[in-house]
């Protein structure tokens, strides 16, 4: 059996030394430090990190080199198996492992890209299991899923040298093979089974798994599922596999599988890294994933409002042609009421100019104020301690004003429909939170 590893995992804006123990910073093996250093040098200038990074490199004096977390979260695996979990700064005050993980992934499952939507997290011993284990059993869960559904069948050409005649008699083959065994017929015929693209690429991706969980429940849910794939050979070349299930229209339902197929197969993320040092990086920038997961909660608590999400009505010029589109991150309306939202994955502090608050965002939601005559714009941050209940806007000698506004990720919920009462005065008597 293999043996468990226990994960290294750090923070948001936490940091790895290179094999030295020192206080407030996860120590790495010197080895994996040295190959996530590759793999981070592997992305510094690619396409897809190169507005933010995705992790950065130092040196202290008395520390030596050190490697800190910056705008992604997720997991990297190694080559050599060492699973890093890059977890979200999800409150600014002590909660556990268990609880940041799980608001994660709820977080996570709002993305477009990620395929585990319909995924429940609250089976799963999120203390016990490192990320990569979760998203092993995610994937566990969608085959199961569809092996109740029943896995897709098709008619497959068949050469072989049998005892009994049926099909087409190949009489090359045959008297090459059987001139001196007349009970042989070396014959074609199509053979109705399993033993198609898609299922040798989920029997390919639960052999690899199988060898790579540690946790003792993945590892026995794959071996039962393997049963189910016994006349389903291994999948000889994985990118000509998926080439054919791309062009066949009947997949429908193995979507969500294949696309763990190539998370785990390919070593592709639902963005795309490069780099031979990591076996799988699945990295999500907290930006995007914070946007779509409050979009997502105010288009579900809503009370009528129109929630549209990343709209693209006006411009910041109109003339000759329109140009430099302005996209919003939410935008609600009821009637002629009009407000206006964008998230801000950061956390504000007193002791920074204007709290932190980005110059080019309040740029931004100027730009929004005067474009669509707005009733309110509001900039969304998470919680902290410092900010509660407390009520900070900028206006402008011309009428826009801007309210920062903060979301509670330990009880979203109540915290989406407390701004939405309080921000949004029509329908108040809608919009007060339910008890």
């Amino acid at each position: 059996m293999r043996s468990y590893r226990k994960p290294y995992t750090i923070t948001e804006y936490g940091s790895f030394t290179r094999g030295m123990e020192v206080l407030g910073y996860q120590a790495l093996p010197e080895k994996t430090f040295d190959a996530l250093e590759t793999f981070i040098l592997a992305n510094d200038s690619g396409p897809e990190t190169k507005a933010v990074e995705l992790l950065s490199l130092s040196a202290r004096r008395t520390i030596g080199k050190t490697i800190t977390a910056k705008n992604y979260v997720g997991l990297i695996t190694m080559t050599d198996g060492t699973v890093i979990e890059i977890l979200p700064k999800i409150a600014d005050r002590a909660i556990t492992v268990e609880e940041t993980k799980r608001v994660f992934l709820e977080m996570l499952k709002t993305l477009k890209e990620v395929t585990f939507k319909d995924f429940s997290t609250s089976h799963i011993k999120t203390d016990r299991l490192n990320l990569f284990e979760i998203f092993i059993r995610m994937f566990l869960d969608e085959v199961t899923t569809l092996i109740k559904q029943g896995l897709n069948s098709a008619y497959t050409p068949v050469e072989e040298n049998e005892r009994f005649f049926k099909g087409k008699l190949l009489t090359t083959q045959n008297i090459k093979h059987n001139l001196m065994r007349r009970e042989r017929f070396f014959v074609r015929y199509d053979d109705f089974n399993t033993n198609r693209p898609e299922n040798r690429l989920i029997k390919s991706t639960l052999v690899l798994l199988l060898k790579q969980s540690s946790d003792t429940r993945n590892r026995q849910t794959a071996t039962r599922l393997l049963t189910y794939f016994e006349r389903v050979s291994l999948s000889k070349n994985h990118d000509a596999d998926f080439m054919k299930c791309t062009s066949d229209r009947g997949l429908s339902h193995y979507a969500k599988a294949l696309s763990w197929c190539r998370v785990f197969l390919k070593g592709n993320s639902f963005t795309a890294f490069a780099g031979s040092e990591a076996a799988i990086a699945l990295l999500f920038p907290m930006e995007k994933i914070f946007e779509s997961f409050i979009a997502s909660k105010i288009k579900h608590i809503g009370y009528g409002y129109d929630v549209r999400t990343q709209e693209s009505h006006y411009s910041l010029y109109d003339k000759p042609t329109p140009a430099f589109a302005l996209r919003p991150d939410i935008v609600l309306r009821y009637g002629a009421q009009t407000i206006v939202m964008d998230t801000k994955w950061k956390r504000l502090a007193h002791s920074e100019r204007n709290y932190g608050i980005s110059q080019s965002d309040m740029y931004q939601m100027y730009a929004y104020g005067k474009k669509y005559d707005a009733e309110k714009i509001i900039l969304l941050y998470p919680l902290t301690h410092r900010f509660k209940d407390e009520d900070i806007s900028f206006e402008s000698i011309d009428g826009v004003r801007v309210e920062i506004a903060f979301i509670d990720l330990l009880n979203t919920d109540e915290s989406v429909k407390a701004l939405l009462a309080r921000r949004c005065s029509l329908c108040a008597e809608q919009l007060l939170p339910t008890s």
